[in-house]
Parts: structure tokens; sequence; C-alpha cells
């Protein structure tokens, strides 16, 4: 598989939409970040994996790592939400284009920086606080990414969300555990980052599928009309395929 992806004159324009978007949506706060004063998780968050999942991970990547840059230099994004951001896009758009072995590693190499990180991971200090990325990296592992993979060019609406949510949980798992992996380096603070990893095992979840429920909502009909409008870089049109004539 070619990893080079050919861009129109309106695959340009939609990826420098997206990156304005993504920018823009940094000021737009959904839940504070503990521990990190002022700081939010902002609706950039929802719309991160949307992107890996539309322009795919190089040119997505490359979308929020402008759109967080230009979000960071206004004060709208915090750094592990510019990191959280690049890494959720990055393995949605791997995904999506069935990389199962590139997303997987991906995402156990920031599991393990994370929760390995020296004196303060969670694995020092609260390992119960991984279940739910380990779970993550399950899915990743399992033939379920697989499955998310070809469901997400279902043409069965059922099949379709399940494959569009499974690859935005475990991409918004993975900007997690990447925005994690920051405010460890920012906060080398046993005693704090203990009291923040038993806080969080129970809401972060919760906050991630939201936003994998949210993503999903919005990146299906998405998909469908850039689709149908030849507007992605590998456009694949969703279409029903036509049957063959049986003989009468």
């Amino acid at each position: 598989m070619t990893i080079r992806t050919k861009l129109n004159s309106k695959q340009v324009a939609l990826t420098a939409v997206f990156t304005a978007l993504y920018a823009v949506l940094g000021f737009i706060k959904i839940s504070p970040i503990i521990g990190l004063s002022q700081q939010g998780i902002t609706a950039a968050a929802i719309i991160a994996p949307i992107i890996g999942i539309l322009l795919g991970p190089y040119v997505g990547t490359l979308s929020t790592s402008l759109g967080g840059v230009i979000g960071f230099s206004v004060g709208s994004i915090s750094p592990p939400s510019l990191f959280a951001g690049i890494a959720a896009a990055f393995c949605a758009g791997m995904i999506k284009e069935k990389r199962r072995i590139v997303s997987t590693i991906t995402y156990l190499g920031l599991f393990l920086l994370f929760a390995f990180f020296p004196t303060v991971g969670p694995a020092w200090l609260f390992p119960l606080n991984t279940w739910f990325q380990i779970l993550g990296l399950i899915i990743l592992i399992s033939p379920l990414q697989r499955i998310a993979a070809e469901s997400m060019d279902s043409n069965n609406n059922t099949r379709m969300f399940a494959g569009f949510f499974l690859a935005c949980l475990t991409s918004t798992l993975a900007g997690q555990i990447a925005g994690s992996l920051i405010f460890e380096a920012l906060t080398p603070n046993p005693v704090a980052l203990l009291g923040y990893w038993q806080t969080l095992t129970i809401l972060y979840p919760i906050e991630r599928t939201i936003i994998a429920v949210a993503a999903t909502l919005i990146s299906i009909p998405l998909m469908k009309a850039l689709s149908l409008a030849n507007m992605l870089p590998s456009t694949i049109l969703l279409r029903r395929p036509v049957e063959p004539e049986k003989d009468p």
C-alpha cells in the first residue's frame, strides 16, 4: 500500500478548513483538565479522530498539528491537548486505512511510555487507572480492529456505526494517553499524580466514550457527503454494490 496521498484543489481546501476548524474548536471547553488550572479538554478532541478518518493518517496528522500549533499559540489548546489531537488523528487514520500493525504499535508504544513513566507513571502509583486503556489495546490487537475497519465501509448502518465507534474510541484513547504522557512530563510530582490517577480511573472512560459517540455521530454523515462529492484524499463512494444478475 502506497503512503503517498494525492490531493486536488478541493481536498487542499478541505484540509485547510479542518485545520482552521480544529483551532477554533480549541476555544470550546467540554471538560476541565484536573491538575492544570484554566485548561480544559476542548471540542477539538471530538473532531481530531474525524480529521484522521476523513483525511487519512498523514494529512490528518498535518491538519491537527497545524491547527494545534495555532490553538496553542493563542492559548486555546494546552500542550497535552496538542499532542493528544495529533495522536488521535494519526491512529484513526491508520485504522481507517486498515494499517493494523502501525496503529497497534503506535498505541502500544504510547501506552508503555505513559504507564511506565519514571516514578510517576500509573504502573508504579495506581495501575488500576489503565484498565480502560488496556481495553482499547485489546480492541486493536484482536480481530475487532479489522472488523471495525471493514465495517466503516459497510452499507449497513448498524455495522457502520459500530465500526466508526470502535475506531473513534481507540483513537481518542490513544490521544488521551499521549496527552497524559505530556502531563506526566510537566508534573513530575508522585503525590499529586497519585491523586490524579485515582480520580480519573472512572472519569476518563466516561469522558472518552462520550467523545467517541459524538465523533461517530458527526463523522458518518460527513464521510458520506464528502465521499459523494469526491473531496476526500482517498475517496471511497459509499454505494451499494451492483448484484450480478441471476439466471432465470
